[in-house]
């Protein structure tokens, strides 16, 4: 729990940061994440270079996340300004709102027809290849995403503010953006990058789990909830993430939706394990995973408010 302070406080400051969100979004210029990893390619292009490239890039890890951490552990103090301060920085780690501005348009544009404009929307959070994807391609691009990032820019974040408030938050969000950046299997990265691998893989252990059976206890049918538990136990381990692989299988096993498989990048087709089972994503099925990834915020945002409310019942009875 957050050092310091009562459950009951932190839960207030969950419900502000998240409140925060979903009335502002992303800030429109200057948002710290594209600042930061402004700052993390600059030390990427001093460091990844000659020999010792895994300790080279511990070091980088080390130089881009430790300061700010540092720097807003030493910000968040006990005064009013410091806690209001933790949930401004939830509001800045978190992105669910942004979640929805992003992959709502391009269910808008596949249900208008749109496809180029649907391309173009979809190739802007996602990695692979969208010039000449279809209809199916780009929906199921898109529900990945949103049941992926439901953990890692949305509960992940939570998770970890409630452990340590805003310091929490912020090591969270600027090591998985360290991983997004820097953890690819390839010649540039392969040692490089895989001290920002395996940290987001421990800091998304617990957190990736818990949103993993958040989907399952949200999915709308009994037949979904069974179908998100057995695709999960069965599917996650064939996955090379051991995060990505519980969250996304259990999300599409959820919406009974058929994701995985084929998708290309940088001009190579990649076939990847399946996930869930079901029919093919279609326009609709965007707008139902942002639905589940919603779902989840609020499901543990009551909770957190249950436990508070518990507490102060106790102390005053």
């Amino acid at each position: 729990m957050l050092s310091g302070l009562s459950w009951p406080v932190v839960a207030a400051l969950l419900l502000a940061g998240v409140v925060l969100d979903l009335l502002l979004g992303e800030t429109r210029r200057l948002h710290p994440l594209v600042g930061f990893g402004n700052l993390a390619s600059s030390i990427e292009r001093r460091l990844n270079r000659g020999k010792a490239r895994l300790a080279r890039g511990a070091l980088g890890w080390m130089l881009a996340v430790l300061p700010i951490t540092a720097l807003a552990g030493w910000l968040c103090d006990a005064s009013a300004v410091g806690l209001a301060l933790h949930a401004v920085l939830l509001y800045l780690c978190i992105g669910l709102r942004s979640l929805r501005e992003h992959n709502l348009p391009i269910a808008g544009a596949l249900a208008a027809g749109d496809l180029p404009r649907a391309r173009f929307l979809t190739s802007m959070i996602v990695s692979r290849d969208t010039a000449d994807a279809g209809e199916a391609d780009l929906a199921k691009a898109s529900a990945e995403s949103l049941l992926e990032n439901g953990n890692d820019a949305v509960f992940g974040t939570l998770f970890w503010f409630a452990v340590a408030g805003g310091p929490g938050a912020v090591l969270f969000r600027l090591a998985n953006t360290l991983d997004a950046m820097w953890g690819y299997r390839n010649a540039r990265f392969l040692y490089f990058g895989r001290v920002a691998a395996r940290i987001d893989d421990a800091l998304n252990y617990v957190p990736a789990r818990l949103t993993a059976m958040s989907y399952v206890l949200l999915a709308p049918t009994m037949a979904g909830k069974r179908r998100a538990w057995q695709c999960w136990r069965t599917q996650a381990p064939a996955w090379s993430s051991p995060n990505a692989g519980p969250v996304m299988s259990s999300g599409a096993g959820a919406l009974c939706l058929a994701l995985g498989g084929a998708a290309t990048y940088d001009g190579e087709v990649e076939q990847r394990p399946p996930l869930g089972s079901g029919a093919p994503a279609q326009a609709t099925d965007i707008v139902r995973a942002w639905q589940l990834v919603r779902r989840t915020a609020m499901l543990w945002l009551g909770c957190s408010a249950m436990a508070a409310l518990l507490i102060l019942g106790a102390r005053h009875a």
